[in-house]
C-alpha cells in the first residue's frame, strides 16, 4: 500500500529535540523515570532520551487495544510482565499517538495505582476528531489529522515501522 509523506525526518527531528529540552527543563531536579508504551514509541523513545541531559530512568509497558490489521480499537490489555517500579518517581508516560485516549487514560490510572509521586504524559502524535476519553498530553510533538498513519514506529499489522517519516497510508 503506497505511504504519503505527512511529517518529515527532520520536522521530527526538530520536534524531538525541543521536546528534549522542554522535559529537561521541567523535570530538573527530579527523579524522571520514562515509561514508553511498546511498540508505537519505541524510536521516539530512543531520539528523546539523547536529547534530554539530566539523570532518568527508561521503562516499558506493553499495552495494547488494537490487534493485527485491525484499525479500531477493542479491549485494552496491559501485559505486567514489563511494568516498571515507579514508586515515588516523577513518571513521563510517553506514547505514539493520542487516537481515542482510552490508552492514555488507563495507563495513567496504572501507573498512578503502582505508586508513582507523579504521572505526565507525551505524545509523539494527536489525532483530531477521535478522541472519546477527555485527557490532555502535557507534551505533544504534532497535531495530526484523522488518518491511518504509518512510519516511526507506528505500523500497520506490523510493516512500516522502520520509515524515518509520518505518512498516510492509503487503503
Amino acid at each position: 500500500m503506497p505511504v504519503e509523506p505527512l511529517l518529515s525526518e527532520s520536522e521530527i527531528r526538530d520536534r524531538m529535540a525541543a521536546l528534549g529540552r522542554q522535559i529537561e527543563d521541567d523535570y530538573r531536579d527530579r527523579p524522571l523515570t520514562i515509561v514508553a508504551v511498546l511498540t508505537g514509541s519505541l524510536i521516539a523513545l530512543a531520539d528523546l532520551i539523547r536529547q534530554i541531559r539530566i539523570p532518568l530512568r527508561i521503562a516499558l509497558v506493553q499495552a495494547s487495544s488494537y490487534r493485527g490489521a485491525t484499525t479500531s480499537a477493542t479491549t485494552l490489555v496491559i501485559n505486567e510482565a514489563f511494568a516498571p517500579d515507579v514508586t515515588g518517581r516523577d513518571v513521563l508516560l510517553l506514547d505514539d499517538i493520542l487516537d481515542t485516549g482510552q490508552t492514555l487514560a488507563a495507563l495513567v490510572r496504572h501507573i498512578h495505582d503502582r505508586g508513582a509521586r507523579s504521572v505526565r504524559t507525551a505524545v509523539l502524535l494527536r489525532k483530531v476528531g477521535r478522541q472519546v476519553v477527555p485527557i490532555e498530553p502535557d507534551y505533544c510533538g504534532f497535531v495530526i489529522p484523522d488518518a491511518f498513519v504509518v512510519g516511526y514506529g507506528l505500523d500497520y499489522d506490523d510493516d512500516y515501522r522502520h520509515l524515518p517519516y509520518v505518512g498516510i497510508l492509503s487503503q
